[in-house]
């Protein structure tokens, strides 16, 4: 065996791929982008503000401490390197754990932006581009999250002096979880249900709120502030979630978002044209968590993917070695699905980007036609993602053994720190909803009502087309992405029809299976496109191993919904004494075992540095052992020989312990 087993077996796993990191990075990031996102992780690795060596180590307060002192440094860094606003945003995704500044960048500011009046935006707007004020988003409540029709705090608008007034009349009505809120934003977009002069309540608006001085950033008075504490498994810990309360405090009337909707000085209301606009600021995060989840994924898979290909352990070869781990079929099985979710879904948030942008475009101008259709797709996402995410992560953090239980192997904090995606934005169950309802709208205007012909299904009910034509079911040809992509739509329709007939009598999760089989279809018909234009975006052998890749999620998908599939017979009558999907799981190991040789490869394609992965079994190099090893030497209980505790608790109990012994052998 080689002095250091780990590094050669890196070396030669990299030597046996046959496609160009390189290439993937470009395709991935685009070439401007590849080279603009290295430029900066120079830059932020060689700043010892950045250090990430002793963070295992920091008490919470500490981390908060140090999330400050990174945010203000990126802008110290902004400046000084004249960084545009993209290059900013790449700098702060560079940052591998969550910051106050955050919700300003993801939530505040878009809202402003998308929603306020133009002299909101005029008088606030560079303040909040520049960093004058820091923002947070005030949404959720003690009593009341994703169902945001209940939320209790209210805005009164009082004519006589063109104010509206905020109160928190009840306990629950408390904003809570609101990040950035606990001890550093200045200002917040405060959701509250708007009652006219008249009493007449007509829901949740958006105003805008000063809740802190700018001079010496006391909480203003009438608003009680405060952290909500620590999160659970230690996640998002440098954050100050946060809790406030208004107490009948009075803003301007030009403070309210009134882009879509406002209320006239006297008091009279106008009607936002769509009902959903103030929603925009939801729509917006769950359509960037699509790409931020694949990129989370593709962490926890190159961490986990390196880590198996240099650990040997269980059997021998005939060159006295173990096996790689990486070989075995329970590993690569488990890890290279998620290495092909990472990849889809960090293209598939790509393109919901530009079409977000597409929207907000015509949402300016008034045009709300494409408004459901983003609402039903990034619910469905939302939920798609996040739940893969957080099942993956636990899946490559697993596949690395009692090893990853360590802090320092990498992935433990990721996932703690992405598990609550699955709950804000939206609560998971509770997008599922949204997405029934939108198909069941579609199939009852096709179906049911028939106002609407099959060339006027939109991208996300598109698979309804499979039920104005008759097909008999038949095994697919499992390497044609078209067949399994028809196979998941049959299965998609088939569902939303059977929903649809016992729609006041569902079983308990009909609309979480439902969902999820409406957005798989979707999902893979964009996989469908993606490999068709693979040749063009990519070309070269890169784009047949990811044509391998992207089929590789398709087909496990179809796994995924084999018992809706079976359910409704759609590979056909069962044959006595024969398993219908076994050429479907042949395919997926056949695939597997074809991208086995291209796992290093394609994980090297994502372009992390081991500054940004943090991860002592995720070293570029292979060197886990020795890397493990420093890191543990860093732990503050090794600093002495004999603990501190040693005198008041150890001893103590070693004597005792000693004395009872030696009184029993009496």
């Amino acid at each position: 065996m080689s002095v250091n087993q780990n590094v050669d077996d890196m070396a030669q796993a990299r030597a046996s791929v046959s496609v160009d990191a390189s290439k993937l990075q470009v395709f991935l990031w685009g070439e401007k982008g590849w080279q603009v996102r290295q430029r900066i992780e120079s830059v932020l690795s060689k700043d010892p503000i950045f250090d990430k060596s002793s963070r295992s180590f920091f008490t919470r307060t500490e981390l908060y401490y140090r999330a400050l002192a990174m945010t203000n440094r990126l802008h110290e860094l902004q400046e000084l390197h004249n960084w545009s606003a993209d290059e900013a945003s790449i700098a702060f995704r560079l940052i591998d754990e969550p910051l106050p500044i955050q919700l300003h960048m993801a939530a505040f500011e878009p809202v402003i932006r998308t929603q306020g009046a133009p002299e909101l935006r005029q008088k606030f707007g560079e303040l909040i581009a520049q960093r004058g004020i820091l923002g947070c988003y005030l949404q959720t409540e003690l009593g009341h999250g994703t169902n945001v029709a209940s939320l209790e705090t209210t805005a009164t608008y009082i004519p006589e002096t063109r104010e509206f007034e905020i109160y928190s009349p009840t306990l629950t009505s408390s904003k809570w979880w609101i990040g950035a809120l606990g001890k550093t934003a200045t200002h917040g977009v405060v959701q509250a249900r708007l009652i006219l002069p008249s009493g007449k309540d007509v829901g949740p608006h958006l105003f805008f709120v000063q809740l802190r001085s700018l001079e010496d950033h006391k909480v203003l008075p009438g608003i009680t502030i405060g952290d909500i504490g620590p999160k659970a498994m230690g996640g998002y810990n440098a954050v100050d979630n946060g809790y406030a309360r208004f107490d009948h405090i009075r803003i301007p009337r030009e403070q309210m978002l009134s882009g879509f909707a406002s209320v006239t000085p006297d008091g009279q209301y106008v009607q936002p044209p769509h009902a959903k606009l103030s929603y925009g600021g939801m729509l917006y995060i769950r359509s960037s968590m699509v790409s931020s989840g694949g990129w989370t994924i593709a962490r926890g898979a190159t961490i986990a993917i390196r880590y198996a290909t240099v650990r040997r352990q269980g059997n021998k070869g005939a060159d006295g070695l173990e096996r790689q781990v990486i070989t075995y079929p329970s590993v690569y099985y488990r890890l290279l699905p998620v290495l092909a979710h990472a990849y889809v879904f960090v293209v598939l948030g790509r393109n919901l980007t530009k079409a977000f942008g597409e929207m907000t475009t015509r949402l300016a101008s008034g045009d709300t036609s494409l408004l459901a259709e983003m609402h039903a797709t990034t619910s469905g996402l939302k939920v798609l993602v996040t739940t893969t995410a957080i099942q993956d992560l636990e899946t490559a953090r697993r596949s690395m053994g009692g090893h990853g239980f360590s802090d320092f192997a990498g992935v433990g904090r990721l996932y703690a720190d992405y598990v609550p995606a699955a709950t804000y934005e939206g609560d998971n169950f509770v997008l599922d909803q949204q997405v029934v309802r939108a198909a069941l709208k579609a199939f009852d205007a096709l179906v049911a009502k028939k106002t609407r012909n099959v060339d006027e299904l939109t991208p996300s009910t598109v698979y309804l087309r499979h039920l104005a034509s008759s097909s008999s079911p038949s095994s697919p040809s499992w390497d044609d992405p078209q067949n399994v992509v028809s196979l998941l739509e049959k299965r998609a329709a088939a569902m939303v029809q059977e929903r649809a007939k016992h729609l006041q009598d569902p079983d308990a999760s009909a609309d979480q299976r439902v969902s999820r089989a409406v957005t798989d279809a979707f999902v893979a018909a964009q996989v469908c496109e993606f490999i068709k234009s693979l040749r063009e975006t990519v070309g070269g052998k890169e784009a047949v191993v990811l044509s391998k890749l992207y089929n590789l999620h398709l087909l496990t998908t179809a796994e995924s919904g084999l018992v809706d599939i079976l359910s409704f017979g759609l590979l056909g009558p069962p044959t006595q004494g024969s398993d219908p999907t076994r050429d479907l799981r042949l395919a997926i190991k056949r695939h597997c075992e074809e991208l086995l040789p291209e796992s290093i490869g394609l994980s090297d394609g994502f372009g992390f540095s081991d500054w940004e992965l943090d991860s002592a079994l995720g070293v570029y190099d292979g060197n886990v052992y020795e890397s493990l090893w420093k890191r543990a030497q860093s732990e503050p209980l090794n600093a002495s020989e004999v603990t501190e505790g040693y005198k008041k608790y150890i001893k103590p109990m070693l004597e005792r312990g000693q004395r009872l012994a030696a009184r029993s052998k009496l």
